[in-house]
């Protein structure tokens, strides 16, 4: 049954509708259980020094931590089919949420790993969040919503590697021991999914034009024994298990670095606990847009390829994730591997949006089991990448390398996913009938069709954003190598932590700010990102010139003057033809001139 009055348009600053309500506690949701999946990550070094855990015990517990999921997963899959994404979401959250709050009654190896595995439950709230966006968004900027809120809720990661270290510390200022603070840290990341979880019953809906009770009732959706046997019906799908294993190899290696990566940097380059979180962090972080992104190309590609063109999409994303992976194993120098590492990160997090933007159209009856099979082939991957990275002769550099080669070998699996005509022939239909009604809504706005003029009359002001984006996200990389002096540039250490959330704050805007800034995606947002950090650093340099040199010799004044005033120009004007943000007002609101 199709589902009526799904969303033609994704108006991210908009609560006033059913489906953005849901479109935003549904990525909010994902990404505290995310941060709460993988709150323990970051404090691993806190906690192996505690309960004595040696590398081979860690690999379970990570193995543990997403083995589970798998199965979480197909039968979430399930549930939102029978029971709607609403009821599943508020129960997942309340009853997950207590396993994560409960990991600080750990004293010993095997508890430890019990309670990550119960916690890895949580991780199953990707299916309802891809499933809530599948029914509630049209097929015109399904692949961008999916894409965008599951992005946006895998950010969770990379937060959770930047913030629970800092949660540590803030309970150790305060007078705790270190073994008190990891539990109390967990307490809190519990907590947040526990209240999250009451908000989503009270603020969404499972479709756009009500809940699933109640439109059964009025016989407007199909009733429970219609959906019987939908997971053996959506199993029996080759195609679902050829995007189970594509998604392995995206989603399961992120759930891999996830959980690796703090401790990676830590091993191989001697960074400190608070450093290494920072550094890992950015991988998640990228989830701000590059999932997005890869959804949004996907979109693109179906206006010309069909749904041929979203499979094509998915195979060059992943088959480059592979490449990239294996020169990101191959790293030795710390500047060296941190760009590599986030060139991987955005390939990972497109090809992970990719695969969600073919999802929908594979059975639609069935959403919520092919959602479940497909999500629950990421926790596979992890696990299967876990037996890897656990073992005690294999190096992290090595395990890695091998990965990136079996990331090359399952690109191909994304050509077996392959659709009827009749279903190419019905997914253009709904496809134009929903670039037809955004039309219709718009109709008083110009549309721009192709970006091929924007190229056309490319402005030099575009050249500038890229080249700042890219400077921005060089400095930021060497400020990482650099915490310490970062810091003593900040100041005293009367601040205490505040300083060192400072000196993050500096590097995540210049490092995430500056990558959307060189890509033009939520231009001016990131350019006041940085204009703030920058403007900081004017008042700085110019309070170091006590001698009058601001005009004269002091080189650094000029430069960060020079850098604020054109981040001040493009929180004024904003971006030009070449973004992504042009690319978003295609077909949805006028051109604004371009003056220079």
């Amino acid at each position: 049954m199709d589902i009526k009055n799904k969303a033609t348009s994704i108006k991210l600053f908009s609560l006033k509708t059913r489906q953005m309500r849901a479109f935003h506690m549904s990525w909010f949701a994902f990404f505290l259980c995310f941060f709460a999946w993988f709150g323990i990550a970051p404090l691993m070094a806190v906690v192996r020094e505690e309960l004595d855990l040696t590398k081979q015990q860690i690999g379970n517990t990570i193995i543990a931590s997403v083995a589970i999921t798998i199965f979480a997963r197909l039968i979430i899959g399930w549930l939102c089919d029978r029971f709607g994404p609403r009821i599943t979401y508020t129960w997942l959250l309340l009853l997950g949420s207590i396993p994560v709050m409960c990991i600080g009654l750990a004293d010993d190896y095997m508890s430890f790993m019990l309670f990550r595995l119960g916690i890895g439950v949580i991780g199953a709230s990707f299916v309802i969040t891809q499933y809530h966006t599948s029914v509630m968004f049209a097929p015109n900027v399904v692949g961008t919503a999916n894409a965008t809120s599951a992005g946006w809720g895998n950010l969770g990661g990379g937060v959770t590697q930047m913030v629970m270290p800092l949660v540590l510390a803030a309970f150790i200022w305060v007078g705790f021991t270190d073994a008190s603070s990891w539990r109390l840290a967990m307490v809190v990341a519990g907590g947040v999914c526990f209240l999250t979880g009451i908000a989503y019953f009270f603020f969404t809906t499972d479709f756009p034009d009500g809940n699933m009770k109640e439109l059964r009732a009025k016989g407007e959706y199909d009733p429970p024994e219609k959906v019987k046997g939908a997971f053996w019906k959506a199993a029996k799908d080759y195609r679902v298990w050829a995007l189970f294993v594509v998604y392995a190899a995206c989603f399961g290696i992120e759930l891999t670095i996830n959980n690796i990566a703090a401790i990676y940097y830590m091993d191989e380059f001697d960074l400190g606990i608070k450093t290494a979180g920072l550094v890992a962090g950015l991988f998640g972080l990228m989830n701000i847009f590059a999932r997005s992104t890869g959804g949004f190309i996907s979109d693109r590609f179906v206006k010309k390829g069909g749904l041929k063109g979203r499979v094509k999409w998915l195979f060059i994303a992943l088959f480059v994730e592979g490449i990239a992976l294996i020169f990101f194993s191959q790293m030795r120098v710390l500047a060296l591997a941190i760009p590599m590492m986030i060139i991987f990160s955005l390939f990972v997090q497109m090809s992970e949006g990719a695969t969600y933007s073919i999802v929908p159209f594979v059975n639609k009856k069935f959403i919520g089991s092919v959602s479940g099979i497909v999500g629950a082939g990421g926790n596979a991957g992890a696990v299967a990448a876990g037996f890897l990275v656990r073992s005690e002769s294999t190096s992290y550099q090595q395990a890695l390398l091998i990965l990136g080669f079996a990331v090359c070998g399952a690109a191909f699996f994304a050509l077996l996913v392959k659709f009827r005509p009749e279903q190419e022939a019905d997914a253009k239909e709904k496809f134009d009938a929903a670039m037809e009604r955004r039309r219709e809504e718009r109709k008083d706005r110009k549309s721009v069709h192709d970006l091929l003029p924007g190229l056309k009359h490319l402005r030099p002001m575009d050249v500038l954003r890229m080249y700042l984006g890219v400077a921005l996200v060089i400095k930021g990389v060497y400020f990482i190598m650099n915490m310490a002096e970062l810091e003593q540039t900040l100041g005293s250490n009367e601040l205490g932590q505040g300083q060192t959330m400072i000196a993050w704050s500096v590097v995540f805007a210049h490092v995430v700010g500056g990558s959307a800034l060189a890509i033009g995606l939520a231009t001016r947002l990131a350019a006041a990102a940085n204009a703030i950090i920058v403007g900081g650093a004017v008042v700085v340099s110019a309070l170091i010139a006590t001698d009058g040199t601001l005009l004269g010799s002091n080189v650094d004044f000029q430069f960060t003057l020079f850098t604020f005033i054109t981040l001040a120009l493009f929180v004024w004007r904003g971006s030009g033809p070449l973004s992504i943000d042009h690319l978003l007002r295609m077909d949805s609101e006028e051109e604004p001139e371009v003056i220079l």
